[in-house]
């Protein structure tokens, strides 16, 4: 890696940030606090290319790569606008889509997901199986021409918000070793129903539970090949983390950024409450632990980019990203004191879907559990 400043992924910072100032953290906040869609945003990031910056130019992308989106994700949030769906549209769906779907799936949704016309949301959780994805339950039969799907999927994030979702299925007998397959669903697919799932965290993007109820697909939205679903889901799980790590190092900065600014204004002792060691200390703790982080989220996306194995650095990108994130949200409400909860503020949300990333996509323990195994060599756990 090239530490050497890049006039070009700067003036990605740049561009970005300046299509979310004109938004602004007031405008996050309040989508969040009503949980509705950050639509205009995400249309002006289209419209300049930044939501499909990862994807073949052939199919309207910027024809970049994971590390420009992964700025992408950073940058906005930074701002105060961070996009959780661009998780799960552009670095889930869209690289899988890219990676493993026919020429006809690409050319057919990687041009709306790119231009932000279209979001394709990602289903594989489910209430029995947890983190464990070889227990998953839904099932996906063949029927001539057409598949059936038939199960349940659980907390999928912008289902209201999308024209489609990438359903992991299963498609191997009961009794047999677990064989998965990816489907591209619409949203209205008859059969398919969703349930809001009401979560206590403010987010613009609302969770549901999905049904589905013999929902029949064609056999052209199966992606790849039958049975090679677990290949394909770990092609978009990688990405997920990183720009999750990503996400959650954007976070970090906001709110560092806004709490020295607190810290140099409010006086309380006659001087700047920053001048305090119990301030300044914990802020400075905060800012040394997202810039480690953020360092580890470039080198994951830099692993993927040169398609060299990236499963331990985005791991670890994820789980130091969204602990640094949290440390930073707090010191930044402890220095606000009671103004620190307060709505004026707006830090809530923002601790709010860094927790959610602290649990998702992937939750800490077995981030754990894999370095432990992987990288230390010691025995599994689970």
């Amino acid at each position: 890696m090239d530490f050497t400043p890049n006039e070009e992924h700067e003036a990605l910072r740049e561009a970005v940030g300046a299509i979310c100032d004109k938004f602004g953290a007031e405008y996050y906040q309040r989508h969040a606090e009503s949980r509705t869609p950050t639509t205009e945003l995400w249309q002006a990031l289209g419209d300049h290319g930044f939501i499909g910056i990862n994807l073949p130019e052939q199919y309207g992308g910027g024809g970049a790569g994971l590390t420009e989106l992964t700025m992408v994700c950073e940058e906005s949030a930074a701002r105060g606008t961070p996009l959780l769906l661009l998780l799960v549209s552009s670095a889930i769906s869209g690289e899988v889509i890219a990676t493993y779907g026919s020429e006809s799936q690409r050319q057919r949704w990687l041009p709306k997901v790119a231009s932000g016309e279209s979001k394709i949301v990602f289903a594989v959780t489910e209430p029995s199986a947890g983190s464990n994805t070889h227990r998953l339950s839904t099932t996906a039969q063949r029927d001539g021409d057409e598949w059936t799907i038939t199960g349940e999927k659980y907390y999928i994030s912008g289902v209201d918000d999308a024209d489609a979702i990438l359903v992991v299925a299963r498609t191997s007998p009961p009794n047999e070793k677990a064989r998965l397959s990816l489907f591209i669903v619409d949203t209205d697919a008859p059969g398919l129903t969703r349930t809001l799932l009401p979560v206590s965290v403010a987010l613009p993007e609302r969770q549901f539970t999905l049904h589905f109820d013999n929902v029949k697909v064609s056999s052209d939205r199966l992606v790849g090949t039958a049975g090679d679903g677990f290949k394909q889901v770990f092609q978009g799980l990688n990405p997920e983390r990183i720009t999750g790590a990503a996400v959650c190092v954007g976070i970090g900065r906001y709110c560092l950024e806004r709490a020295a600014q607190y810290a140099n204004a409010r006086v309380v002792w006659d001087s700047p409450i920053g001048a305090h060691q119990g301030v300044s200390h914990a802020l400075a703790k905060a800012k040394i632990e997202v810039e480690v982080a953020a360092l580890m989220t470039a080198k994951a996306a830099w692993l993927h980019d040169n398609h060299l194995p990236a499963g331990e650095a985005s791991n670890m990108a994820k789980y130091a990203a969204a602990e640094a994130a949290l440390s930073a949200i707090d010191a930044a409400i402890q220095t606000h004191g009671g103004n620190g909860l307060a709505t004026e503020f707006g830090f809530v949300p923002y601790w709010g879907l860094a927790r959610l990333l602290r649990i998702a996509p992937v939750n800490r323990e077995m981030i754990l559990n894999f370095v432990a195994q992987h990288t230390l060599g010691l025995p599994r756990s689970y």
